[in-house]
């Protein structure tokens, strides 16, 4: 089961709801921090980091004493990475999706295999749970390619939990792409409403089942609720405002660890998401 923990705007309480529902299963879980330009998880999980390594991505390198500045590596990138001026071929890195396409068109085979960096990857264990985060390089412009290697090498287990970025862009799908279910977080106040009206169209999209958690319940209108009942999507839980739960937050303090109680309430989510995922497989 592929659980992926979404919002459609930062500071919903997303991390908090993956955070608690990782460690309320007290079983063996494999957590992976794809908020990987800010990923901020291990701050609760307090994970044993017990490796680290480098993710680099394809970089395209010219020999231009080979070159004939005949323009088919130009004219195939999509993304303005490569310019020819006069006899020169400039190659702007930044703008390099590393698709490749220059290295298979040209005609002179001038193009040889170079790399970028684009961050790290930390792995670990925090009790029952195995612990992965990315962390994109300073200056990284493109994060997709290091949530996909995080997904890809370290997506393994009977149940895993993706804390996906907030927003509704490139890295937000790249981390819930081919997951079993979405919980989306939000708040009841307009921009919550909002930005998880934008999240709900994203998922509609993917055609992945999924369920919404409402933070900070007791603040605000019920809009939010309105907006959940009349588009069928289900409230999985509802989370009080509370200025004990905020002081908790604001120390890395688990909320199930604090109050033993709320390990019941998160137990009873994972069973709501597994219920939902297979109601939803049988409609299909």
């Amino acid at each position: 089961m592929i659980i992926s923990v979404a919002s459609g705007k930062g500071g919903t309480g997303k991390t908090t709801v993956a955070t608690n529902l990782a460690r309320a299963l007290n079983t063996q879980v494999t957590f992976l921090d794809c908020d990987v330009e800010e990923p901020n998880a291990h701050l609760f999980l307090n994970p044993k980091i017990k490796e680290s390594r480098d993710v680099f991505t394809f970089l395209p390198k010219i020999d231009e004493k080979q070159c004939d500045q005949c323009g088919e590596c130009r004219d195939i990138c999509r993304f303005g990475a490569i310019a020819t001026v006069g006899k020169t071929v400039l190659l702007f890195p930044e703008l390099c999706h590393s698709c490749g396409g220059c290295f298979a068109v040209c005609p002179q085979k001038c193009i040889s295999e170079d790399k970028r960096l684009l961050g790290t990857i930390d792995s670990g264990t925090a009790g029952k749970i195995e612990f992965h985060h990315g962390i994109l390089r300073v200056g990284e412009a493109m994060s997709p390619p290091l949530i996909k290697r995080l997904r890809k090498d370290h997506q393994k287990g009977e149940t895993i939990i993706i804390d996906a970025p907030p927003g509704t862009s490139c890295p937000v799908i790249a981390a819930m792409h081919e997951t079993h279910f979405i919980v989306l977080v939000t708040e009841p106040t307009p921009f919550g409403l909002h930005d998880l009206k934008l999240a709900h169209e994203t998922v509609k999209q993917l055609e992945i089942p999924c369920g919404v958690v409402i933070n900070r319940a007791n603040l605000g209108d019920h809009s939010v609720q309105e907006y959940a009942y009349s588009n069928n999507l289900p409230i999985l839980l509802e989370i009080p405002f509370s200025k004990h739960i905020a002081e908790l937050y604001s120390r890395g303090i688990l909320l199930v660890e604090a109050e033993p109680e709320w390990t019941a309430t998160f137990q009873e989510l994972f069973r709501t998401i597994i219920n939902c995922a297979e109601l939803e497989r049988s409609k299909a």
